[in-house]
């Protein structure tokens, strides 16, 4: 069981790892981490804010880990597995919410790349632009 206990340390500190640069907006759009869905990966500037968003989610799956860290050295074995278990599933299940949230705050945000967004028209694109 301490392999178990290790494991969710690791897996505890990488998350808040990756919650602490979320939240302090040093999370950079990349290929494996963070909130990465259509509205998300729009610009970096949704990608930001989408993680900044899932960032406190993040943290608390990471509490919930290590908590189920210690738990796991401190019950015995049967109730240990089931502890490892509910701490996964209880994880999972708190990042996975925050991702949700953080996909829904990022497609509120409104599209600006477009045409129609700051000249009003389509004959009007490239009008705005300085010559």
């Amino acid at each position: 069981m301490v392999i178990v206990a290790v494991v969710l340390f690791v897996a505890a500190l990488a998350l808040a790892g990756l919650g602490a640069a979320a939240l302090t907006g040093r999370l950079t759009r990349n290929r494996w981490a963070g909130v990465r869905t259509p509205q998300s990966l729009r610009d970096d500037e949704t990608f930001a804010l989408a993680n900044k968003v899932a960032a406190p989610s993040m943290l608390g799956g990471a509490g919930v880990l290590a908590i189920g860290g210690l738990a796991i050295l401190i019950l015995p074995t049967i109730a240990g597995v089931i502890a490892t278990i509910v701490v996964i599933a209880g994880a999972l299940f708190t990042v996975a919410a925050g991702g949700a949230l953080g996909s829904k705050a990022a497609g509120a945000v409104p599209d600006t790349s477009g045409c129609g967004t700051s000249c009003g028209a389509c004959s009007l694109k490239g009008a705005c632009e300085p010559a």
